[in-house]
């Protein structure tokens, strides 16, 4: 008798397990998402800081595009006024429900050839005093070239290291505010003689990155 109580609860708590995860799915495609303002990229400043845009923004062939998939993006180099150069990368997507979502560097640096080495997280402080986060940092080299990146992912009011919590968030976020936008972002500075040099730029520049990145990826 009391096996026959415990197999019908189990069947009880199965059952309204299916149903919750039913009506889940059922109000992620019923519900329409949130509209957010939010500023393109080619309007994103030219003079961050200490920091002033060289050359033209870099655009992807349509190839690199379609597998993308991003909203928006901005692939734009940067020379602070000591010299240092840093490359940035962002990429914005209004949506992730339909499996358009940013991409790691761990799947698409490999795959062109780029080695990644000695993984870390990094500490980065914005310039205005706003939350710090952490992000990661790694190694990366391609035959002579060499060069530290830092990225992060970043929307809805969070930057996080963490790709797993990232996804994470974009489904409470997409379930309790009707929202699943978000970006990539990506800082690499050449490696020269020092690496430590090299850690301290990507820093300063992500720092005043910082500051501008909510007009763009809105909070």
């Amino acid at each position: 008798m009391a096996g026959g109580l415990n197999n019908s609860w189990r069947f009880g708590i199965l059952l309204a397990v299916l149903l919750l995860g039913g009506l889940v799915v059922n109000a992620w495609e019923y519900f329409d998402e949130a509209h957010v303002e939010r500023a393109e990229f080619r309007d994103f400043p030219r003079d961050v800081g200490v920091w002033r845009q060289i050359g033209a923004d870099t655009r992807f062939d349509a190839q690199t595009e379609s597998v993308l998939r991003a909203d928006d993006y901005l692939l734009r180099n940067y020379q602070s006024q000591d010299g240092r150069i840093a490359s940035f990368y962002v990429g914005y997507y209004k949506s992730q429900r339909s499996g358009a979502t940013y991409h790691s560097p761990l799947n698409c640096l490999p795959g062109s050839g780029w080695n990644m080495s000695n993984p870390a997280t990094i500490v980065i402080k914005p310039a205005n005093g706003g939350p710090a986060f952490e992000a990661n940092e790694y190694v990366i080299q391609n035959g002579q070239e060499k060069q530290l990146l830092v990225y992060w992912y970043q929307g809805r009011g969070r930057a996080v290291a963490s790709e797993y919590w990232g996804k994470i968030y974009t489904v409470m976020d997409s379930l309790r505010r009707r929202r699943s936008d978000g970006a990539m972002v990506r800082v690499a500075v050449p490696i020269g003689d020092s690496e430590s040099g090299a850690v301290a730029t990507a820093e300063t520049f992500a720092s005043n990155i910082a500051t501008v990145l909510p007009t763009f990826i809105p909070d």
